[in-house]
């Protein structure tokens, strides 16, 4: 019997992938839980197993844009007395599955679903290579409800982002695990039962033979400003061009998050309409709580357990003071000459680029261009060496619902402001709705945070491992300073560096500051490159 293997579903917002490349050959034998090919959409690459023994028989060619559930192979039992002595009833025919996860799973469906007995178990998929455990966060869908196919019936947390979790058929849902419990990777999480469970017990049927692609089919590429199917529905119900839209996939692909973007941006640059609230979390019950009445009233207090993300970032940032050689150099700047140029500049900016004048953009240029003239403040230590990056991933520190995250934004120093400024509405957005992925999280080579934004004064940021310095804006204020031997009054802004002084010495951490002061204070030389 063959056993037919599909493209799985990959994400929420994705209708297809491309076939990167074949792993293995056509009639090559291949083992259970092996890499047999490569999925690329237009947010990432993911690996295609095998769900079993046996002879590969493929099916799409390389290059081939495939939708979801789309035929990718099929596994011939080659040689099949191994496969007849692991499955207890050796003539029972082989149930046909679809692959259920981008990266291997714990365990087949197939054989999930015949151990339990018609349903099928539900378990934590891998979400990264070095995560090895989540939290259930809540359930989307709760017990005994119906659910369909690919629908999203639980939240779960990592220490770096939150995954939906999503059904692999149809039917009635059965809760395990609890809101708040930690669960490792490959945990069951629940089942499905009833609808779906009679066509997993049916013999596969014959995979049809491969409709040869057409040049339509060709067409359809992930080609710079091309829309995915779900970006072109929304862009064409909002009236968008997509010459308009600038592309964050896979060479410059229009993404679903790109087309919603760009749906915010045309209402509010600056403050996005029609974003979705923020998911109402639930929270774990609390573990005790005490309560004491006292005259004219009651005190209490209540105890949570601490989140995935939360415990991660508390030892991270002890273990930043433990390790590192941390010392923080302040500075000031006067804003009047990015304020001005705002003012001046900020309606016609907008409407050509379809995006606000913020100050981050600038705060960004200028420390690529500190960066080019001293490479120490933006390198980092690897065991018994110092690397240097010859490219700038400034990440931007972000208060998230769950917490503080740091997205990156890629090769900041061949950005323009206008592409730094959707950059970062972009990444403010998909933090909101808790939307991050690992990818856009990981990495970055200096770290810039605005404690302004909250009315912090001055503040001592700490640095982001494993990079070695972090920029921390404060409140802009207007003060008295002396101009030319007269008072004025200036809207003033602290600069805080703080640096690990292992690598970066005191010349160079001042020296970096005072770059980054001079090009704010004189936005021409960034232009000019002076």
């Amino acid at each position: 019997m063959s056993l037919t293997i599909k493209v799985p579903p990959v994400g929420e917002s994705i209708t297809e992938v491309v076939l990167a490349s074949w792993k293995k050959k056509d009639g090559d034998t291949v083992k259970m839980d092996e890499v047999i090919a490569e999925l690329e959409s237009d947010k990432a690459t993911f690996e295609l197993t095998a769900e079993k023994a046996g002879v590969l028989k493929i099916v799409a060619a390389e290059g081939d844009t495939l939708a979801i559930g789309a035929v990718v192979a099929t596994i011939e039992d080659g040689g099949a007395a191994q496969p007849a002595k692991e499955s207890a009833p050796a003539a029972q025919p082989q149930p046909e599955v679809v692959a259920n996860a981008p990266a291997p799973a714990p365990a087949p469906v197939a054989a999930t679903a015949a151990a339990a007995g018609g349903s099928l178990q539900v378990k934590v998929p891998p979400v990264g290579e070095s995560i090895t455990e989540v939290t259930l966060s809540r359930w989307i869908k709760k017990d005994g409800d119906a659910v369909a196919m690919d629908e999203a019936i639980a939240e779960l947390e990592s220490d770096k982002a939150t995954f939906e979790l999503t059904a692999e058929k149809a039917g009635t849902l059965k809760t395990i695990a609890k809101e708040g419990d930690t669960l490792p990777i490959g945990a069951v999480v629940c089942t499905i039962e009833g609808a779906g469970a009679a066509k997993a017990a049916e013999p596969a049927a014959a995979p049809a033979p491969a409709a040869p692609a057409t040049a339509s089919d060709k067409q359809t590429t992930y080609a710079s400003g091309t829309p995915s199917p779900a970006a072109a529905k929304i862009l064409t119900e909002k009236g968008i061009a997509p010459q308009a839209v600038s592309g964050t996939g896979v060479a410059g692909r229009i993404t679903k998050e790109d087309a919603l973007l760009a749906e915010k941006i045309s209402e509010n640059p600056q403050t996005p309409k029609g974003a979705p609230a923020e998911a109402p979390v639930k929270k774990a019950e609390p573990i005790a709580a005490k309560t004491e009445v006292v005259a004219g009233g009651s005190r209490s207090d209540r105890r949570e357990k601490m989140s995935s993300l939360r415990k991660t970032v508390a030892k991270r940032l002890v273990a930043v003071k433990n390790e590192t050689a941390m010392l923080t150099t302040f500075n000031e700047v006067d804003m009047a000459p990015i304020m001005e140029i705002r003012s001046k500049y900020k309606d016609k900016f907008k409407e050509k680029h379809g995006v606000g004048l913020g100050f981050m953009s600038f705060f960004t240029k200028a420390v690529c261009e500190a960066l080019k003239e001293w490479p120490a403040v933006g390198a980092r230590i690897e065991g018994e060496e110092v690397v240097y990056s010859n490219f700038a991933d400034i990440s931007i520190a972000v208060s998230a619902p769950k917490g503080l995250v740091v997205p990156v934004i890629r090769n900041a120093e061949s950005m323009s402001l206008a592409e730094i400024e959707k950059a970062v509405a972009a990444l403010a957005v998909k933090a909101r709705e808790n939307k991050l992925t690992l990818e856009e999280m990981t990495g970055g080579t200096f770290t810039i945070t605005n404690g302004g934004v909250f009315g912090s004064m001055m503040s001592t940021p700490i640095i982001n491992s494993p990079q070695s310095a972090i920029l921390g804006m404060h409140n802009i204020i207007e003060r008295p300073v002396a101009v030319n031997g007269q008072v004025v009054i200036r809207p003033m802004m602290y600069l805080a560096l703080s640096y690990d002084h292992r690598i970066i010495d005191g010349r160079e951490s001042v020296s970096f500051l005072v770059r980054v002061k001079q090009l704010l204070e004189d936005p021409a030389r960034m232009l000019l490159g002076v």
